[in-house]
């Protein structure tokens, strides 16, 4: 089955265009072949060496790895974009200064990245960029010039607010809360650089039941697809989230801290963590509430939730495509379907099974093109 072109309305380096795409177009390709903005290069293909990083509405996302169809209406930066961008220009005299590029190839992705890290974080220690900059491979300069480069740039600058739009709540590490009586949950802070998203899933059980339930924190994180707590200290708790990206297998061992109110039946979870193995790091906050349902199983339950979450590191591209929100809300699925299942008197499993973002994306794909 082929499917029709699609118009996509795209503002491209502060140009309005409308143009056709089909909806397995990726972004690279639309920006490479219908616009000739070759600056965009494409390398893996897969989301994994950052040659092809833009801005979209202003956060540094793989544009090999984003439909285009996805970006309609999305505001677009390449490499072309940045001739007026001041932060852009010193970035480009320290790269030439510190011998920061040889073949070039990744020179466009790694310029965009960087102009992200001078922006979003201002000065931080040579680690951390090296940290910020993992998820994009050079293969000629070892990284050192490129370093020094943005080290530089850096300098005595301090972080300034994303020009992406961000929601007021988050998820990263894994964690879930004790009840806390009578504490009202804290305002949720927003990620600079982070995605967001909002959802509601449906629960055949009474509020009551299902705020009952989140008392018993192993259980109910057995409920979320390669999640574990592993220790309860009162508002602090302990725990990892084990994550296939195919033969690639992580765990982030993070900590957390929940303030939840049993009068409102609503609460406000903040975590992060780590995975050694790759030196990726998640971070994090998530806001939830509960409701009487209004469209659901009458009697049911309706749990809204806001959240927020950022990847960096080696992982961090995996953060970062078009297809996010959807793989989020299918793990938001699969949670509402294990806890209604616990709720049922099921047991959940005893070992917690890793999270496979590919068989999510996989059914994805095929929600979205009928496949």
């Amino acid at each position: 089955m082929i499917s029709a072109p699609l118009a996509v309305t795209l503002t491209v380096n502060g140009q309005r265009r409308q143009l056709l795409a089909e909806p397995r177009t990726q972004l690279a390709d639309l920006l490479r072949e219908q616009l000739n903005l070759t600056g965009t290069h494409l390398g893996c293909e897969q989301g994994v060496c950052g040659a092809c990083t833009v801005l979209i509405d202003g956060v540094p996302q793989r544009s090999c790895i984003s439909y285009a169809v996805d970006c309609d209406g999305a505001e677009i930066t390449t490499i072309e974009g940045f001739d007026a961008d001041p932060t852009m220009a010193t970035l480009r005299q320290n790269f030439s200064a510190h011998h920061a590029l040889q073949c070039g190839f990744c020179t466009p992705g790694m310029l965009v990245t960087a102009r992200d890290i001078v922006l979003r974080l201002g000065e931080v220690p040579e680690a951390r960029v090296r940290e910020e900059l993992s998820g994009n491979i050079c293969r000629c300069t070892g990284y050192v010039g490129i370093v020094g480069a943005v080290c530089a740039t850096a300098r005595g600058c301090t972080p300034q607010e994303s020009a992406a739009p961000i929601a007021a709540a988050a998820l990263a590490a894994p964690a879930v809360a004790a009840p806390v009586e009578n504490a009202a949950p804290r305002a949720a802070q927003p990620l600079k650089g982070g995605n967001s998203l909002t959802e509601t899933i449906a629960i055949a059980a009474p509020p009551e039941q299902v705020w009952e339930a989140m008392g018993d924190l192993p259980a109910l994180a057995a409920c979320l697809p390669g999640a574990e707590i592993t220790e309860v200290d009162g508002e602090a708790i302990k725990g990892r989230m084990k994550v296939a990206l195919g033969p690639i297998k992580v765990a982030f061992a993070g900590t957390g801290t929940v303030r939840l109110d049993a009068a409102t039946r609503s609460g406000v979870l903040r975590g992060a963590g780590r995975d050694g193995g790759t030196g990726s790091s998640a971070e994090g906050e998530l806001g939830f509430a509960l409701a009487p349902s209004a469209t659901g199983t009458p009697g049911g339950t309706d749990v809204a939730i806001t959240l927020q979450w950022r990847l960096t590191g080696a992982l961090a591209q995996f953060g970062r495509s078009g297809l996010v929100a959807d793989l989020v809300r299918r793990l938001a699925q699969q949670f509402a379907a294990n806890l209604q299942a616990r709720l049922a008197g099921e047991a959940p499993p005893a070992q917690p099974a890793p999270l496979n973002l590919f068989q999510l994306l996989w059914a994805a794909l095929r929600a979205r093109f009928g496949r």
